[in-house]
């Protein structure tokens, strides 16, 4: 695809040859994401910074994938190991059917073992929904320049997009960083926004905006209809194609992008699905289809794909656990200060409602619902614990935050347990 190279500077072509393996804090040069031009400056001058944890600061050549080797389906890794499976499900003996969690340990990709209570239950999946978006925009670049890398990843950093009315509206802040004025700022997402494609996917997923999320999603639908078209397409012309066209066609080619990929890794319609956009003002031109639900098995599913390189393909899936290390701060289930050395790839959702005539309720804490979602990928450094935990609960009139960070240092500890045995057995 050389048309996607015609508006790239020779020696930032230099620069994406020289960061293709890798990125995080030090991946500004690749991916032009301005908040980790600041985060650079810190670690560069040597600045406190207690925001993010020592496991925060990996390099772009720590990040791997870690099960390559492992060419069955996903499925085929979920199975039960007894011992396993008693002890994880004994860290929630006492609590009701709320609480449904898969966990798989990759410590020894050898030896995975795998547990889950409630795996198939579905939950609204709130925020980690948008991860959705994110597979459906990196199926699209792979359909868009299949046999070009460096296109898709020229595209990415180069494309520039205003958010329009599907950025608002959004209660959720990003990050602006005025590099020449070394000045950071934080503020909701406007309509008069530009920022590139990595920008709006890292505002999306670093700080959860919804407006970004919406955009994102926007912009693999605009990939999906105007192919090739797509890289001299103008923000005028994306929003008259819109205007154009019937309203449940959108919405059907909508559905479509961000779904298909889903299925094409084994996870099915009741394990995992979106059902619209994240903003009233995408919902103007986008109608909502089938609803959207989430369950630990089908994210799993995804997060297995995603570290076997079978997530749309192997460098997609490479740069997409890229995007979910965390480098902003940590909340619920990452903010386990067990957690801290570890690298975490991690996306968080919460959904809840209010009914004052049932009694105590507030935010986050909901009494007609109130789902709260993680999912997370845990690696300690050297020789430590390698896992993956998807935990969704529905705990009523209690902000289930403090519960998902216990619940992430029991995990932890009893994953170093059972390592601990295994090792002193030889199994």
């Amino acid at each position: 695809m050389k048309k996607a190279l015609l508006f790239i500077p020779l020696a930032a072509l230099a620069l994406i040859t020289l960061f293709s393996g890798s990125y995080p804090i030090d991946g500004y040069e690749r991916t032009g994401i301005d908040r980790l031009a600041y985060l650079q400056k810190i670690v560069r001058d040597s600045i406190k910074y207690t925001r993010i944890p020592a496991g925060a600061y990996l390099s772009i050549d720590d990040i791997k994938l870690r099960l390559t080797s492992k060419a069955d389906s996903a499925i085929a890794y979920m199975q039960e190991d007894p011992e396993f499976q008693k002890k994880i499900g004994g860290l929630f003996y006492g609590l009701d059917q709320s609480y449904s969690i898969s966990v798989l340990d990759m410590t020894d990709t050898t030896n995975l073992k795998y547990a889950a209570r409630n795996e198939t239950r579905g939950y609204q999946p709130g925020s980690v929904g948008k991860l959705a978006i994110l597979i459906a925009m990196f199926d699209q670049l792979e359909k868009l320049c299949p046999d070009d890398w460096g296109a898709r990843v020229n595209l990415l950093k180069y494309k520039r997009v205003k958010g329009g009315p599907f950025a608002v509206y959004d209660h959720h802040t990003i990050p602006i960083y005025d590099i020449e004025n070394d000045k950071l700022t934080k503020r909701q997402a406007r309509e008069s926004d530009v920022f590139s494609l990595y920008e709006w996917i890292d505002h999306m997923v670093a700080v959860s905006n919804n407006g970004a999320a919406s955009v994102v999603y926007r912009e693999a639908l605009l990939l999906k209809v105007f192919g090739e078209k797509y890289f001299d397409l103008t923000d005028e012309e994306a929003m008259q194609w819109f205007k154009d066209t019937d309203r449940s066609e959108v919405t059907r080619l909508a559905n479509e992008v961000v779904n298909e990929p889903l299925r094409e890794m084994g996870i099915t319609e009741d394990e995992w699905r979106l059902g619209g956009f994240f903003t009233n003002g995408g919902e103007r031109y986008v109608g909502r289809m089938g609803g959207s639900i989430g369950s630990p098995k089908g994210l799993m599913k995804f997060l297995i794909n995603l570290e076997q390189g079978k997530a749309i393909d192997s460098l997609s899936s490479l740069e997409m656990k890229r995007i979910m290390y965390q480098t902003e701060r940590r909340i619920r289930y990452a903010y386990s200060h067990d957690l801290d050395s570890a690298a975490v790839y991690f996306k968080s959702g919460s959904f809840y409602k209010c009914d004052q005539s049932k009694g105590a309720c507030g935010d986050y804490a909901g009494n007609v619902f109130n789902y709260m979602n993680s999912v997370i990928i845990v690696e300690h450094p050297g020789d430590g614990p390698k896992y993956i935990v998807c935990l969704m609960t529905n705990v009523l009139r209690k902000n289930s935050a403090s519960d998902h960070m216990y619940l992430a240092g029991r995990i932890d500890k009893a994953i170093r347990e059972e390592r601990e045995t295994a090792t002193a057995t030889g199994q």
